[in-house]
Parts: structure tokens; C-alpha cells; sequence
């Protein structure tokens, strides 16, 4: 890789002669303007006011611009005679834990190779240093005409630096969150935890650049003469109604793009998905999945409830059944001494229930 500045890292009285690389390359398709009445391509030319000559690259010079509108010239030589330490030199001024780097202040990478075979020693002490003490070195270095931070770390065996915007260069994030006051229930909050976990981890160099991979195809088929069907346009965005629905949604979602089938195992009670069904099952309000929990949750209910009253049933039955009996008993015996005493009082009682059990 071909190198962009020479220099040497200042470690205390250490001095590592390397190189700086960049680290990370632009693969987005760039467009040309053309004119679209012939399809001729527009160009800029560089101009000077003055002449109104067209000038080349080795005629252009650099200069500051003053309110006025005069122009004080500054060339390369005048920037490099500055009296600064980080004129070729990364210096290391701090050794920090990696947590209290702000992200919003990365900017761009770089690797730093060692130049030379006596900087192999100077550099893999500092690289080996900075991997025991799991911290990253924050250095000042000037580039392409400014001086600018750094933070160094490794990765691999190699130091890497990523440019550092400074922190007055950090716009303050007031106005921009939202200004109306909103609660978030526990209940969005387990279903949200749920969609991360079923989403889980992912390899980062299994992500590529669809968009990319789109304009591609879409330039073969216009050098081939073909034309490409418009895909359907995704007009669910920006239309949740049901938070909670669209969790429950996104989890299902989420498990059968993981070749999970929701809902065909019962889930253990202690296990998140199980406390979020609960959860979830208990909102009036939800979708159609929620109903049916609720549901069969009620078909549960009252199955438990109908359970303990059919015990007490069976025994008033057999008591009265028993009772029953009893008084059955009697009247036959009854009815037996009746008819020896008295066999006509017998036989006109008789004919009565002959007639009742016809």
C-alpha cells in the first residue's frame, strides 16, 4: 500500500520511524455530469478572474483570504518552516482507557508501518505495550495543512491511528430529542429486549452494500439495453399504530428468518419469551396473537375453577341418591305390612301407582 506521510512517533524519548496508510477505501459509484440535450460531459475548468485564462495544476497556488478581499499567499514551505513539534511527528501526550473516547469524534483510519528494520523494535514495544495495558494513545499530528488528534490502537499487529475531530469541533445534541414527554411501560420494554435477543449477534463480514450491488445491475442493464422492473415499494414505515403489535410482530419475524417456529413450544417460566407472552397476553389492546393468549388463558381459568366443584356434586348426589333409597325402603315395607293387615286398603293404594309409572 503506497504510503501518504513519512514520519517518525514521538514516545517520550523514544522516536518510531513509520509511515502513514490509509486504512479504509471508497467502493461507492461515482456519477458524471453530462449534458442532457447531447449527452456531452460537463467539465470545470479552473479559471483566473484576472486573465480569464484556463491554468493548470502546477500554476496554483495556495493563499488566505482576508474580510477585505486581498490575498495573502502561503506556500508549502511556509507551512512547513512552522515551529511545531507535530510538523512530522505523531506525539503521544496520553495513555486513556478506549471507553472515554467519544465515537462522535472518530474520523479517519490509518495504519502506521514501521519504516525501516531499526524501527521494528521501537514499534513492537509500543504495540505490545499498548495491548497489556488494554488502553489507546492519544497523539497530535499535522496532515494535509492542519494539526489535528489522534487516537492509536492496536489491531492485529499492527497500530492503527483514527483521526480525532477535536471537541470544540462536537455540535451540542440540544433541540434534536424529542421535546413532548412519553412513558415507556415495562411490558415495551421486556417485548424490545426480546426482539435484541432473538435478533442476536451478527457477522460483520457477512454485511455488504445492497444499494451498491443495485446501481451495478442497474448499469449492465443499460449498456445491455435492457430495463429493470421497479421493485415494490415498502409503505410499512412510519405507520405503527400498536407498539406492542409491532414488537410481537417484529419478534415473529425475527424467529422465522432464524428458522424458529414461534409459538409451537411452550417456552420454560422462567425464560424471557415465556414472561413476555405473559406479559403481552395481558394488554387489551393488542393484536390478534394477544387475544388468543388471553383466550386460552381464560379457557384455563375457568377449567380450574369448574375442577374443585365437580368433587362436592358427586357427593350431594350419592347422599340424596342414598336418601332416596332410604325412604324407598321404608315405603315398600311399609306398604308390605299395609297389604297383610288390610288387603283391600292395599290394592286401592296400588292402583294408583300402577297407573303413575304407566
Amino acid at each position: 500500500m503506497r504510503s501518504i506521510w513519512n514520519g517518525a512517533i514521538s514516545f517520550g524519548l523514544v522516536s518510531i520511524p513509520i509511515k502513514l496508510v490509509n486504512a479504509t477505501e471508497n467502493h461507492s459509484i461515482s456519477f458524471r455530469q453530462i449534458h442532457l440535450a447531447d449527452g456531452g460531459r460537463i467539465r470545470y475548468r479552473k479559471v483566473c478572474e484576472i486573465d480569464e485564462q484556463e491554468v493548470t495544476a502546477a500554476e496554483i497556488g495556495k493563499a488566505y483570504e482576508e474580510a477585505g478581499g486581498s490575498m495573502i499567499p502561503i506556500t508549502d514551505e511556509d507551512l512547513g518552516a512552522l515551529p511545531l513539534p507535530t510538523a512530522k511527528t505523531i506525539e503521544i501526550v496520553a495513555f486513556v482507557p478506549a471507553a472515554s473516547i467519544d465515537p462522535l469524534q472518530m474520523d479517519a483510519a490509518y495504519y502506521l508501518s514501521a519504516n525501516g528494520v531499526p524501527a521494528a523494535k521501537p514499534y513492537t514495544l509500543l504495540r505490545e505495550a499498548l495491548k497489556r495495558s488494554r488502553k489507546v494513545a492519544v497523539a497530535k499530528y499535522a496532515l494535509r495543512g492542519r494539526e489535528r488528534l489522534g487516537m492509536l490502537r492496536v489491531v492485529d499487529d499492527v497500530i492503527a491511528m483514527h483521526g480525532l475531530l477535536w471537541p470544540d469541533e462536537i455540535r451540542s445534541p440540544e433541540g434534536v430529542a424529542p421535546e413532548t414527554e412519553v412513558t415507556v411501560r415495562d411490558a415495551e420494554l421486556d417485548l424490545a429486549d426480546a426482539l435484541m435477543d432473538t435478533l442476536g449477534e451478527v457477522d460483520m463480514d457477512s454485511l455488504h452494500d445492497d444499494y451498491r450491488e443495485a446501481v451495478e445491475a442497474l448499469i449492465a442493464a443499460k449498456a445491455e439495453g435492457r430495463t429493470l422492473e421497479p421493485a415494490e415499494a415498502d409503505d410499512s414505515g412510519g405507520k405503527v399504530i400498536d407498539l406492542i403489535a409491532a414488537l410481537e410482530s417484529s419478534v415473529r419475524a425475527a424467529k422465522e428468518a432464524r428458522g424458529e417456529e414461534p409459538g409451537t413450544e411452550e417456552e420454560p417460566a422462567d425464560s424471557p419469551g415465556a414472561e413476555v407472552t405473559s406479559l403481552a397476553g395481558r394488554k387489551k389492546s393488542g393484536g390478534t396473537g394477544a387475544k388468543k393468549k388471553a383466550a386460552a388463558a381464560g379457557k384455563k381459568t375457568a377449567a380450574k375453577k369448574s375442577a374443585p366443584s365437580r368433587a362436592p356434586a358427586r357427593k350431594t348426589a350419592a347422599r340424596s341418591t342414598k336418601k332416596s333409597a332410604a325412604k324407598a325402603g321404608a315405603g315398600t315395607s311399609a306398604k308390605k305390612t299395609t297389604a297383610k293387615s288390610d288387603p283391600k286398603q292395599a290394592t286401592k293404594k296400588a292402583a294408583p301407582r300402577k297407573r303413575a309409572s304407566a
